[in-house]
């Protein structure tokens, strides 16, 4: 496996959605799978996936995959003018700690661009359409990022720790799909949160539950 270097989260790191799901893809499988991101996912390096751990050429571990069992994280839909008005007050588009992160960063062009705003209850959501090449990965970046932002804010950073996704189906390639997030919990630098991704019709493509930590 190689993350290569456009599918960057935080500057020199791979983003952790798209890694997660690139690591859970190898795995195999056709079940919910659980990655846990044991140290930011290096970019342009051979990683070798060995009984469910991720290590790279020196042996250094990279991240944990394990099966999910259900994920019943669903954070509920909304319809796509709704998740167009919230994408307008995407807080990244004022300040931004990865603001060249493939998913959510604003000055990336050729990325998924997509900018989860705050809605009335608290939840976040973003219209996204899909590239002309869609993998499992792509679905699991798109839930990633959307469920940070229920908790990012100035001067509280926050990366992924953990997260285990299902993918129900992928998005055909210029789809404009809704993609939301909710905010389940926070315990102490932990915050607990649902992501979903929704097709065109309203359709769930796919759901995770993922564990932020505070930097």
């Amino acid at each position: 496996m190689r993350i290569e270097s456009r599918y960057n989260g935080p500057t020199g790191s791979g983003n952790g959605g798209w890694s997660a799901g690139l690591f859970a893809a190898a795995a195999g499988g056709s079940g919910p799978v659980e990655v846990t991101l044991r140290r930011p996912p290096p970019l342009e390096t051979a990683l070798s996936l060995v009984d469910g751990e991720v290590r790279d050429p020196a042996g250094e571990l990279v991240a944990e995959v394990r099966p999910a069992g259900a994920v019943d994280a669903v954070a509920p839909p909304v319809d796509r003018e709704t998740a167009v008005q919230a994408s307008t007050r995407y807080p990244g588009f004022v300040e931004h700690p990865y603001p060249e992160c493939f998913v959510c960063g604003p000055r990336r062009n050729d990325g998924l661009r997509i900018f989860p705003g705050r809605l009335p209850d608290g939840r976040t959501a973003a219209p996204f359409r899909a590239p002309e090449q869609v993998s499992d990965a792509t679905v699991w970046a798109a839930l990633d990022c959307p469920g940070g932002w229920t908790v990012l804010a100035p001067g509280r950073p926050y990366l992924l720790g953990r997260i285990a996704a299902v993918v129900t189906a992928r998005p055909a390639p210029g789809d404009e799909c809704v993609v939301t997030g909710a905010l389940i919990g926070v315990d102490g630098r932990k915050a607990l949160v649902h992501t979903s991704l929704y097709g065109p019709g309203g359709a769930l493509l796919g759901a995770a539950r993922a564990t932020w930590i505070a930097r």
